[in-house]
């Protein structure tokens, strides 16, 4: 009754007396519970924020003051109930955040990072619940295997958020945290300010870059762009993201050391499957070793193309041109049968014939942007899986890159609700929107993350879908986009928008053959900067603040990209200073994941083509193995189970043509 009471003023709180109410405040009587985003208006945010920390705060006392003895259920799942309406704004506020920047919006997300962040230390360093529940981590009988790995993950969130600090490392601790807080959000905030001043000077977006590259005959054109790409944050302006940079970076080094790690790689990877930076160097310098032998290769094939040494802003140009030579093919020959509404639907119907499932429009849905489109996903019972957001084209509000989300997580009687964010080239009234390959592998790949939210059937939040290990979380989605190219997928959705004829056998084969090409370079800039993630992470506090400044910086990447012998014709895939992944996205010492994951989805990928792409067996141990367990279990115990070995390292050369 008195939760109820303290629940009720904090409602009222949010609706002032002959005022309208706050729509957070109020439960959504809308299509499968989803945002009612016309009702909101960005002076809603804030007290939203305030009330859902504060109910969250009341409910965790609640606990806390249970005279019972801890216990799984009064402890454990207590906490993951908790906070609903909190998660109910964060879901709205911080996608819109990535997609509908506004500066109106941006003034709100300064304010409340700290408020957010504050809230979470205030669970984390609090003595007595983390006491509640080491009881219960330390007497697990009878909790089913999935109770385990939530009491665990509770658990470690205590322990590694520094609970057993002294009250002045306790204070220190979450000093940092919320310094952090504000400085990813800054460094997001300048990068998309980047972006578009990028735009302003080249004419083009970020996102229409590599196309760009591959096409513009313009050498000086090129060189220009290459380098306002290459220095975005790095420009001594307003906009640089030097300074933010090396606060990050000495913050969470002497955040690593508080807890008693030598680095702050040491302590990301402490509950990562690769356990240790050890692993993930000894993972990563092979890969990097086997693409440059072959990017050597792609160098002296374009050289004797073009005529002329290859400088950075040639690569793409000329690899078009050896790939025509080679394959026969160039994007203008692939992207007619690449329209961005084809390619959604095979993205469906892939999703529809491997799990059983069904997606359908669900226009009933209201959107946050016109051009966002909505279905309702459902099971071959007829029972409902979740709503999907697909937010497809490039606009200035929206940051770069492409991603999954959820505005609602998934729990037992809740069904998520999940957006897939991708920056693909708008419709213009005289063409669609037509794809590249990559940018049809991309959106394979980014269903793959929302099927792993889909089609995840845990009892507990913690858990469900996405919610494991970052090294094994790109598994899905990098499986994901092995259907992309498959006749049976094709036939369905790769049709050319201008006369419906579909795509033509011997150019399938070519896209086929042409997916290895190249991959010197694709494999290299990606190891590199996966290479420089960690070796930024390697270094301890000591070494951090002997840095100055951004010419400091820039030695550094120089020297770590000679000493992986990354050749000079190529650079990481993102430099320092517009690296969003380990500065705002959460994949810090961590970015290696996508090639690690990738040795398991090309692994298991090979027991599927041994036994039938279209398998429904297969499919199924692989939905129930997988995909419904979310974090349920160790990654590797599940892939154990699924494979009967454990992963092979070399699948991932084989794959891409680097053996």
């Amino acid at each position: 009754m008195k939760k109820i009471l303290f629940l009720a003023s904090i409602m009222a709180v949010m609706t002032a007396c002959g005022q309208r109410t706050n729509p957070f405040s109020e439960t959504w009587d809308t299509p499968y519970g989803t945002a009612p985003f016309s009702k909101i208006e960005t002076r809603d945010y804030l007290p939203a924020f305030k009330a859902g920390i504060e109910a969250q705060r009341a409910e965790i006392q609640a606990i806390i003051d249970n005279p019972e003895a801890p216990d799984f259920e009064n402890t454990v799942a207590a906490y993951d109930r908790s906070g609903e309406l909190l998660s109910k704004v964060v879901g709205v506020f911080f996608n819109l955040t990535e997609s509908e920047s506004t500066p109106e919006m941006q003034a709100i997300e300064e304010e409340v990072m700290p408020l957010v962040t504050a809230a979470e230390d205030e669970i984390f360093m609090n003595e007595a619940f983390f006491a509640r529940v080491k009881a219960v981590y330390e007497a697990q009988e009878g909790l089913t295997r999935e109770q385990q790995m939530v009491t665990k993950k509770l658990y470690q969130a205590f322990v590694r958020n520094g609970v057993a600090l002294d009250e002045a490392g306790k204070k220190r601790f979450s000093e940092i945290n919320t310094r952090l807080a504000s400085l990813s959000q800054k460094f997001g905030q300048n990068l998309l300010a980047e972006n578009n001043a990028f735009k302003e000077a080249i004419g083009i977006t970020v996102s229409e870059y590599p196309d760009f590259m591959s096409t513009c005959e313009d050498r000086s054109l090129r060189e220009k762009a290459f380098k306002a790409y290459s220095a975005r944050g790095n420009n001594g302006d307003a906009h640089d993201n030097n300074a933010i940079v090396l606060e990050i970076l000495r913050l969470r080094a002497e955040q690593a050391e508080l807890l008693g790690y030598p680095n702050f790689a040491a302590y990301q990877l402490s509950d990562k499957m690769a356990g240790a930076p050890e692993t993930v160097d000894a993972f990563l310098q092979p890969i990097m070793d086997a693409s440059m032998r072959k990017a050597r290769e792609e160098i002296a094939d374009m050289e004797a193309l073009a005529g002329h040494k290859i400088e950075p802003w040639d690569w793409a140009y000329y690899a078009e041109k050896v790939r025509a030579q080679k394959y026969a093919l160039d994007e203008s020959q692939t992207k007619p049968y690449f329209q961005a509404d084809s390619v959604l639907k095979g993205v469906f119907v892939a999703a529809e014939k491997v799990y059983g499932i069904r997606i359908e429009p669900a226009p009933e849905v209201e959107v946050y942007n016109p051009v966002v489109k909505t279905y309702r996903l459902s099971d071959g019972d007829g029972s409902l899986l979740g709503i999907f957001y697909a937010d497809y084209y490039v606009r200035s509000t929206k940051r770069g890159g492409a991603w999954m989300n959820n505005f609602r997580e998934e729990r037992e009687g809740v069904r998520p609700i999940i957006v897939n964010v991708c920056n693909f080239p708008a419709p213009a009234p005289e063409q669609p929107s037509l794809l590249t390959v990559d940018n049809v592998q991309t959106a394979f790949h980014e269903f793959g993350h929302a099927l792993h939210g889909f089609l995840t059937q845990c009892k507990y939040q913690s858990v469900s879908g996405t919610a494991v290990a970052r090294d094994f979380v790109e598994m899905f989605s990098q499986f994901n986009e092995n259907f992309a190219f498959q006749p049976e997928i094709l036939s369905v959705y790769a049709k050319d928008y201008r006369t419906g004829e579909p795509i033509p056998a011997a150019l399938v084969e070519k896209i086929r053959k042409a997916l290895k090409f190249n991959q010197g370079f694709m494999t290299g800039e990606l190891c590199a900067a996966s290479i420089l993630d960690m070796r930024w992470h390697e270094l301890p506090l000591a070494e951090l603040e002997k840095f100055r400044g951004p010419e400091d910086i820039r030695a550094f990447e120089a020297k770590v990209c000679a000493e992986m012998g990354l050749v000079d014709e190529i650079i990481p895939r993102y430099r320092t200073t517009y690296f969003n992944h380990i500065f705002n996205s959460g994949y810090s010492a961590g970015y290696y994941s996508y090639l690690w994951s990738e040795v398991l989805d090309v692994d298991a990928w090979e027991k599927f083509e041994a036994e039938g792409v279209f398998n429904p067996a297969i499919a199924r141990s692989f939905r129930e193995t997988f995909l419904e367990r979310g974090g349920s279990e160790e990654p590797m115990t599940l892939f154990r189970s699924w494979r009967g070995a454990d992963p092979d390292p070399a699948a991932l050369l084989r794959a891409r043509g680097l053996e």
